[in-house]
């Protein structure tokens, strides 16, 4: 896990929010404790944020935020793309050249390539963003189950966005009122479904979904997934089916393994953990 914050000025006077940044970034250290990144964009209306915990490529190749070759393109990103190493090979045919071995990289290519829709190629667990000079928009995205969190708020002219509420709290710009209809979510059903918050005005993006920033901040969030475009389940015997469950989680277990450093596991003794457990080793 990584964390990842930033603001984008879009509306109001440029100033340099650094300070705020790097307090935004770090009181969410226990998430990224191998490394830490600032970018401020030249003009001071973006800052990109990142805390690193190191899983592929563990050298300094992977500091983020990063960039692609003429520094139009910054990302921010926490999570893991399972299809990383599929993806680099189509986009090193096409051309690309990769200064690392990260996954981080294979999402600026695809970018660069593919434009929006390459949040849809990307099999995996992620939060990002991403700051495109050229088209002067912020690409916001959030995996197709919402596994990795992320949260953002707009108010005076800017949109902040960090892996945890706590951290975009660290603006002053943001009041910390509760917000009733979420608390009275949370006390009927337990949980506050998105884009609601505790906090007024504080909202999660919702999984599958992206969100786009152009410099007039006209703020679009949109679906890229979702569940039921897949194809349906083929009629056959109990027996087929079975087969079918196993395969998947098989499949899914095995692209999850993908990692530089050692893998653990926390069982319980649980059927689903057990079933994990037993197909990783």
């Amino acid at each position: 896990m990584c964390a990842i914050a930033g603001i984008f000025n879009y509306g109001s006077a440029p100033t340099d929010d650094q300070a705020i940044a790097c307090r935004m970034r770090d009181t969410m250290t226990h998430r990224g404790p191998d490394d830490s990144g600032l970018y401020q964009s030249t003009d001071r209306r973006v800052v990109l944020a990142h805390r690193r915990l190191s899983i592929v490529d563990l050298s300094p190749a992977g500091h983020q935020p990063m960039t692609n070759e003429d520094g139009t393109i910054w990302i921010t990103f926490n999570g893991e793309i399972y299809n990383h190493l599929e993806q680099r090979a189509l986009l090193v045919a096409r051309g690309h050249i990769f200064k690392s071995r990260t996954d981080t990289e294979v999402i600026v290519h695809a970018y660069e390539e593919f434009g929006v829709g390459c949040v849809s190629r990307l099999d995996g667990m992620f939060a990002f963003a991403l700051w495109d000079a050229r088209r002067r928009e912020l690409l916001i995205a959030r995996d197709r189950l919402g596994k990795k969190p992320l949260y953002y708020t707009i108010a005076g002219g800017r949109l902040m966005f960090a892996s945890e509420i706590k951290a975009i709290l660290q603006h002053p710009g943001v009041a910390r009122d509760v917000d009733p209809i979420a608390l009275d979510s949370f006390l009927t059903f337990s949980n506050t479904p998105a884009p609601l918050t505790m906090f007024k005005n504080v909202f999660k993006i919702p999984a599958a979904h992206l969100m786009r920033c152009p410099s007039d901040g006209r703020v679009r969030i949109e679906r890229y997934w979702s569940p039921l475009d897949g194809d349906a389940w083929p009629a056959g015997s109990g027996a087929a089916s079975v087969e079918r469950v196993r395969d998947l989680i098989e499949r899914s277990v095995a692209k999850r393994l993908m990692s530089d450093v050692p893998i653990g596991a926390f069982l319980s003794g649980g059927l689903d953990s057990s079933t994990n457990v037993a197909l990783m080793s």
